[in-house]
């Protein structure tokens, strides 16, 4: 999936919807998302990073 994708999908989705990210141990809260530019021909990624503020 790319930005263009996602972007696409997320305007079809609730604008109030709270975004998650589900791992190993459950879902966390999404908290961040940052650009990690593509070295040596790689493409840019997208990271989501989950809220790690405790409960």
């Amino acid at each position: 999936m790319n930005v263009q994708q996602l972007m696409k999908w997320l305007a079809e989705m609730p604008a109030e919807a709270t975004v998650l990210l589900e791992g190993d141990v459950g879902y966390s809260p999404l908290g961040g998302v940052s650009l990690q530019a593509g070295e040596g021909g790689m493409p840019d990624e997208v990271i989501f990073h989950p809220d790690m503020t405790p409960d």
